[in-house]
């Protein structure tokens, strides 16, 4: 449903355009609302064409932690809800807040450029094209694929981990999983269900965390310890995660080199047992591949029917580069463009912690400068000055991996309390709207 008075666009109601859809309906801002899909959920709608996920995806933050402010995932779910199970809290809580029937589902943004004079021209992909004051891309991290070039020619099957979707594709194959990240790991256990072999294969070493840390969730059990210096913290939690799984070489994992935290958390209950049984076996990065065989950097070699690449995914806005730019865009607080004044994009944040409250936070940040520009110009004025000229560390004093996932990583202590500290300077608050009035007993369900 289209606001006649609309003069904000949000792109997409995946977990971050729903968040800002109902940060600016708590702040009275009318929007519009296009999904190019079917139905709400972003990548977590495994029916959606394009979804990378599949059939054995969790989250990896815990249901404590993860949620939307002021509506927290049901106390009945497990601590690590499937797919299934945050599609269906996804989709609850765009209709607790009557955030569905303001979407216009099956329409696909084909280009935004800025509009001579201010704002900007948003062309759809049924020739239309309509003007707003400001655009809030909300594109989702994970669906343009990064595929690696192998160093030779293979014959068997070469596919990104996007396409993956369950065991029974690769029943009795011999599959080799690249890439060192949850996915990967998600899968390489997941293929051994049915695969005759399965082969992970990483570049280099990393920090593994258990899904759980004496009883509670890994995320739980941090957050109820006390405040520690990020130093402090590497170490001890170094020491405690050494001890717990033990030197990595014994499964046949190489040892990190880096600190913990300064890569992306792997959170993973399930690849260490599979490597201690052998169904799953780990070798170091790919020195080359000639037909289905490969050879690895430690000179041993496997024949392999298929590779699946879980080698992440691009940066950017592809319906929006010309004024974002290719790649990830620099944004102040990872949602606001420093050169296009009302151009927004919510979801864009890589950081060591669940997303959900991030991203309500950015939302909130973005609903209230939108509202400033109408009721309050001279703090609008003075926010978008500070967007400019701002540049806070937002790192703790970790020293991030140089790679393009943690291009902009933040950590999200710092993250947060950098945010809570301009909503205070800035004199906004959070305002969330009413709930649409729903039957007793009503929740999430698949």
């Amino acid at each position: 449903m289209s606001d006649a008075t609309a003069r904000v666009l949000v792109i997409g109601a995946g977990p971050a355009g729903l968040a800002t859809a109902r940060a600016l309906l708590g702040h009275g801002v009318p929007y519009d609302h296009v999904e190019r899909h079917a139905s709400v959920g972003g990548i977590w709608d495994i029916e959606a064409p394009g979804s990378p996920m599949y059939d054995a995806a969790h989250l990896i933050s815990s249901r404590t932690m993860s949620g939307f402010d002021g509506y927290p995932m049901p106390d009945d779910y497990p601590d690590y809800p499937n797919h299934r199970l945050v599609l269906a809290y996804l989709r609850a809580f765009a209709d607790a807040y009557g955030l569905t029937g303001r979407i216009r589902f099956g329409v696909q943004v084909e280009r935004v450029t800025a509009a001579p004079g201010g704002g900007f021209e948003v062309r759809l992909d049924d020739g239309t094209t309509t003007r707003y004051e400001a655009v809030v891309c909300c594109p989702g991290m994970q669906w343009n694929e990064s595929m690696p070039t192998l160093p030779g020619e293979f014959a068997g099957v070469l596919r990104h981990s996007r396409t993956y979707r369950s065991a029974d594709e690769v029943a009795g194959r011999r599959v080799l999983v690249l890439g060192g990240g949850n996915s990967a790991c998600d899968i390489a256990v997941d293929a051994s269900r049915t695969a005759a072999r399965v082969v992970l294969s990483m570049r280099r070493g990393y920090w593994f965390i258990p899904k759980h840390l004496f009883g509670l969730p890994s995320d739980v059990f941090a957050a109820s310890g006390p405040h520690l210096p990020v130093r402090v913290q590497q170490v001890a939690f170094q020491g405690a995660l050494r001890l717990l799984l033990g030197d990595p070489r014994k499964v046949g994992l190489q040892r990190p080199e880096h600190r913990l935290f300064e890569t992306h958390p792997v959170l993973n209950s399930s690849l260490h047992p599979a490597l201690q049984h052998g169904d799953v076996v780990a070798r170091p990065g790919v020195a080359a591949v000639d037909g289905l065989r490969v050879t690895f950097t430690d000179g041993r070699s496997e024949e392999v029917d298929e590779i699946i690449a879980a080698t992440g995914y691009r940066h950017g806005i592809p319906y929006a580069t010309e004024v974002f730019g290719p790649g990830r865009p620099d944004l102040h607080l990872t949602a606001f463009s420093r050169d296009h004044e009302g151009l927004f994009a919510v979801g864009l944040i890589e950081t060591n912690s669940g997303a959900y409250g991030h991203l309500d936070g950015v939302a909130q940040l973005v609903a209230a400068h939108l509202d400033d520009r109408v009721h309050d110009p001279e703090r609008y004025r003075r926010f978008r000055d500070l967007v400019r000229t701002d540049h806070p560390d937002l790192s703790s004093g970790i020293r991030f991996d140089g790679s393009p996932r943690h291009e902009g990583y933040v950590d999200a202590d710092a993250f947060t309390r950098y945010r809570r500290r301009i909503v205070e300077r800035m004199g906004w608050s959070t305002r969330l709207p009413e709930r649409v009035p729903v039957q007793a007993g009503a929740r999430p369900s698949t």
